[in-house]
């Protein structure tokens, strides 16, 4: 991921947050991210407690379920990260 990728997205964490992530905390939680985390129910609710206790934000199970749910029926690669953190950026 390219580093202008990498502010811009850090830079819509925190003003959609309303709160401070660190780059390096986000970078931290991202270079745990395998393809095997992608494809396990398990490993994506964990990925989702730790973005969800770095931002200071809550997550409903509810939420948590559509996230995963939306994740494992996307077929989602390591490839394709880049393309879903941009399209997320323009929510």
């Amino acid at each position: 991921m390219d580093k202008k990728l990498s502010k811009d997205i850090l830079n819509s964490v925190n003003k959609k947050t309303g709160k401070s992530v660190s780059e390096s905390s986000l970078k931290r939680i991202a270079s745990k991210v395998t393809p095997e985390t992608l494809q396990s129910e398990t490993q994506i609710r964990q990925l989702i407690k730790q973005v969800s206790t770095t931002a200071g934000i809550p997550v409903s199970e509810d939420t948590v379920k559509e996230i995963v749910g939306a994740v494992k029926k996307s077929g989602l690669n390591m490839n394709s990260l880049e393309g879903l953190m941009k399209m997320m950026m323009k929510k």
